[in-house]
């Protein structure tokens, strides 16, 4: 089982929850406000005062905790969607599950998912 969370850009969410609901296995998923502080300079060094701040800017996370052979499409999915190739676009963390346990019904690990 994976835990997979995603920070993204605000205005990709619909994108992203788009390309997350066409997959065939989606389990659900989670979102929620955050600010961000970026680490630095992107790729190309430039700095774009409408699309990069280094203060703290708004962003979105996204949470979705899959069964491993469905994370790989989870992954591609979030990243094809999410992806401007400005900085600050985001980034995709990705975590290994030891446990999971539905609440309402008692089922565990992949069951719960």
């Amino acid at each position: 089982m994976k835990q997979i969370t995603a920070v993204i850009r605000p205005h990709r969410l619909e994108a992203v929850e788009q390309a997350l609901h066409a997959l065939p296995h989606l389990p659900g998923f989670t979102v929620f406000p955050a600010r961000g502080h970026p680490r630095g300079h992107g790729q190309d060094h430039r700095f774009l005062a409408d699309e990069w701040n280094p203060d703290a800017h708004d962003c979105l996370v996204l949470m979705v905790f899959c069964a491993d052979g469905t994370a790989a499409g989870i992954i591609d999915a979030i990243e094809r969607a999410a992806r401007t190739g400005m900085p600050g676009d985001g980034i995709v963390a990705v975590a290994e599950l030891t446990d999971a346990l539905r609440i309402r019904t008692g089922e565990r690990a992949d069951a719960a998912l």
